[in-house]
């Protein structure tokens, strides 16, 4: 492989990640998708690839593709709520307002309702612009295929996505309001930001003990979060918990850490007043590994021809 083969894969290397994580909601896999791709690049001819962009595309979307499918069924097992796993993000995403949304944890819960297929074709096609010939050849599926997937995908997400956005400098003002009435422990200024019928999700997988169901209701979701000063959290004392803002998957969230590790991520969405509207609350240890290592992805769209 020459030099200009590994620097042409390289400068791709961020739309490949940016691709699989969409298709799979995980850091990890999207990864091993990121380094099968580099294998299978590695030992192609590539003096028969014309366009080197949507060659890899398509490879890295066929493996992601099948990955997904391969843990469909753990997914549908998974103890308690399953939320996509949390990436640092930079502030670069968040200026792009299809890229923030795209990667956001209300969007990637949204588009865990959808079929593989589906799920591919509406990130290919909505997110980075390729054309629905280019998706066919990059999903092996007729154009006529992919067109349906893309309309159906379309529909589901309409109906399914958040109806309601907030300008960054009112979710940043929000955000660094609950954390301190959350580290605080003052339930009266949680009440404040939190809608009526807010709406906490947690994810333990089982790992670690979290609500197995929604927890709904301001009152209820507030004295869950300032207790969090109050109790043990994960084997972790109140005095050992630090909490720090930081951009998570493209807006304003909360990192949790005890001693060595980081032990919960919070998300928010908001509502039409910019109240807090939902929570995703994060604490399998599994899915914390892209947080604790500290990796910055900017992951906005990169349109083709870019």
């Amino acid at each position: 492989m020459t030099q200009r083969d590994q620097e042409v894969f390289q400068q791709y290397r961020d739309l490949l990640f940016a691709v699989a994580y969409r298709v799979l909601g995980t850091a990890a896999d999207a990864e091993d998708a990121v380094q099968d791709a580099w294998i299978k690049w590695s030992a192609a001819d590539r003096s028969q690839v014309a366009d080197p962009k949507s060659y890899l595309a398509r490879i890295v979307s066929n493996l992601a593709l099948e990955r997904l499918r391969s843990t469909r069924h753990k997914r549908e097992t998974y103890v308690g709520p399953w939320l996509p796993e949390p990436i640092l993000t930079s502030g670069d995403t968040a200026d792009t307002v299809t890229g923030a949304e795209s990667v956001s944890m209300a969007m990637l819960v949204v588009l865990e309702t959808l079929s593989p297929l589906e799920r591919a074709v509406f990130v290919l096609n909505e997110v980075f612009a390729f054309s629905h010939a280019e998706i066919a050849e990059a999903v092996d599926r007729s154009e006529a295929a992919v067109r349906q997937a893309a309309h159906r995908a379309r529909e589901h997400v309409r109906a399914r996505r958040p109806r309601f956005t907030t300008d960054r400098a009112r979710q940043r003002a929000v955000t660094e309001r609950f954390f301190a009435a959350a580290t605080g422990g003052d339930v009266n200024a949680l009440l404040d930001l939190l809608s009526p019928d807010v709406t906490l999700w947690t994810d333990g997988g089982g790992k670690v003990r979290q609500a197995l169901r929604p927890v709904v209701g301001a009152a209820t979701v507030a004295s869950w979060f300032a207790a969090l000063g109050t109790v043990t959290y994960q084997g972790v004392e109140p005095a050992d918990v630090v909490a720090e803002l930081a951009e998570i998957n493209g807006g304003p969230g909360v990192v949790f850490r005890g001693p060595g590790r980081v032990i919960a991520t919070v998300t928010f969405d908001f509502d039409a007043d910019g109240r807090i509207s939902t929570i995703h609350n994060v604490a399998n240890p599994d899915k914390l590994r892209a947080i604790a290592g500290g990796t910055v992805h900017g992951v906005g769209p990169v349109r083709p021809g870019a």
